[in-house]
């Protein structure tokens, strides 16, 4: 093996913008802000997301931002500002750096993910089980 996981996390941590958690809540309203769960479905109706999250899998993420792909999801392809997060920071880290790799410039993530937000108090809607 020539790259751990860690080694992949450090690199895209050099190179990206990480927003503190404080700094995201104050996005959540901003018409230019388009705040993105990472987050595996289960994850979703187990604790919820940030309240006007839009959700995209992380598995899902280089399909739904490409918009020449036939799976290709147009509110990623909007001039706003994306803001991802997961569960503790490490997928939306590993998923800011892709989209800047795929030419996205305007993108960051939230420091400490989900749990961070949720400790803080910040706003959690409910997702109902499908």
């Amino acid at each position: 093996m020539t790259k751990t996981y860690q080694d992949l996390l450090a690199e895209a941590y050099d190179q990206i913008a990480t927003l503190p958690t404080e700094l995201a809540m104050a996005l959540v309203d901003d018409p230019d802000t388009l705040i993105v769960d990472l987050r595996d479905r289960r994850e979703l109706e187990r604790e919820g997301k940030i309240a006007g999250a839009f959700h995209c899998p992380r598995g899902m993420l280089e399909f739904w931002i490409d918009p020449g792909s036939p799976y290709h999801k147009p509110v990623l392809a909007e001039a706003k500002q994306i803001v991802f997060y997961c569960a503790s920071a490490w997928r939306s880290a590993l998923a800011t750096k892709t989209a800047q790799d795929m030419g996205f410039d305007n993108v960051a993530h939230i420091e400490g993910g989900f749990s961070a937000w949720r400790d803080a108090g910040g706003a959690v809607e409910q997702v109902a089980a499908k």
